[in-house]
């Protein structure tokens, strides 16, 4: 409550983050906060779930001054690996943050899950334990490329999983890279293929990025050619609309009902706590917004969270800022953003924003009425010179 520089008349829609760090191997793309976990003596071993469940539930606590009397929409419990946690965790896990929150009758808790780490019956105990949602992270359906992305399934594991995801779940998703090391364009629409043919509601297609300090980062692999990564991007919103999944977002399709909550409010600006080790938070009150980070190292954080100290950074999000933290999210969005949103969302004038709208409808990236601004096809595919129009 104390003085700042916004106006916020109404606080966005509040989401939670929950970060489980561990799996079984680190990834050489992965840029995110996943840690190998090993026991004293060096060897592979089991994440120590009754310290880190204490630890989360220690770091909510913490935090429920901050977003008392807020309702929680969804619930995204990301890694790392989190279907590493046996399901009797999962359903620990979610039992206390039901205990401390005010969660939404429909609100959306979504597993993130790997096909190597599943064994029959797991996904449907996940569901039992109040996840609504899995997102399966198969990468790729070819050995070849699984194998080249580091990945510890193969093939048929990820079939697998995905089958059983589809027989335990309403609605899923299943994720997939493209412009990978050796693939062409005949390998992705195969990959496209399977995927089609499994009939996920959701699907989520990245295109490989080499991100500094990774093992790709240091050791570069041979990946497609810009051209061939643009036909194969070409490829895959063609098929997925034959396929009656629409694009609601740049790397994101899904059918009529099945979008992910819990990302839409990323990317419409909306509020999210993040707890566990290297959680990040964006959280509004009446006259800022603020950004928190958790402590990353997962064994610091069980000793920092326990003793109410797991915040590692805190910082308000400068006035001149905002207008490009919006639109790095906003413009994401297929239909856009209304621009009441982003004066409800920042606090800010729309003649923040006034320049750059004119640049980028000068130069074709968008279209905009009276109410709503929304990228165009162009505007999608340069997405990034789009984005830096607004920035300070």
């Amino acid at each position: 409550m104390r003085p700042g520089t916004l106006s916020l008349s109404a606080l966005p829609p509040l989401s939670l983050y929950v970060h489980l760090p561990w799996c079984l191997k680190k990834c050489p793309y992965c840029d995110f906060n996943s840690h190998e976990f090993k026991g004293d003596d060096g060897q592979s071993a089991s994440p120590p779930e009754q310290r880190y469940l204490a630890a989360l539930m220690a770091d909510l606590e913490a935090s429920l001054p901050l977003i008392w009397g807020r309702s929680v929409h969804s619930i995204f419990i990301g890694g790392g690996t989190p279907s590493l946690f046996s399901p009797e965790a999962i359903d620990q896990l979610i039992s206390g943050l039901r205990a401390r929150l005010r969660l939404e009758a429909d609100c959306e808790v979504t597993l993130e899950a790997n096909p190597g780490t599943f064994e029959k019956d797991r996904f449907r105990a996940f569901r039992q334990a109040g996840v609504t949602r899995l997102s399966v992270g198969v990468q790729s359906f070819n050995d070849a490329h699984l194998k080249a992305l580091g990945r510890v399934h193969n093939r048929d594991q990820a079939l697998a999983a995905v089958e059983e995801a589809a027989a335990a779940f309403d609605t899923f998703n299943l994720d997939l890279m493209y412009a990978l090391p050796g693939q062409d364009l005949a390998g992705l629409a195969q990959d496209l293929d399977t995927a089609l043919a499994l009939a996920p509601p959701h699907l989520s297609v990245y295109h490989l990025t080499i991100e500094p300090n990774t093992y790709f980062a240091k050791f570069p692999p041979v990946v497609p050619e810009d051209d061939t990564a643009y036909a194969m991007l070409d490829l895959i919103t063609e098929r997925t609309a034959q396929a009656g999944l629409g694009r609601y977002e740049v790397s994101a399709y899904a059918k009529p009902g099945h979008g992910c909550f819990h990302n839409t409010n990323y990317w419409q600006f909306g509020d999210y706590l993040g707890i566990g080790a290297g959680a990040h938070g964006k959280l509004s009150f009446a006259h800022r917004v603020v950004r928190q980070v958790r402590v990353r190292e997962p064994r610091l954080y069980m000793e920092r969270a326990l003793a109410g100290q797991a915040i590692a950074q805190e910082h308000d999000v400068k006035r001149s800022e905002l207008p490009f933290e919006y639109m790095l999210n906003a413009l994401r969005l297929r239909e856009g953003f209304a621009l009441q949103d982003f004066c409800d969302r920042t606090g800010l004038p729309l003649s923040a924003i006034a320049a750059g709208l004119d640049e980028a409808e000068r130069k074709g990236l968008i279209e905009r009425d009276l109410a709503r601004v929304k990228p165009t096809e162009r505007g999608f595919d340069f997405l990034s010179d789009l984005q830096s129009l607004f920035l300070a």
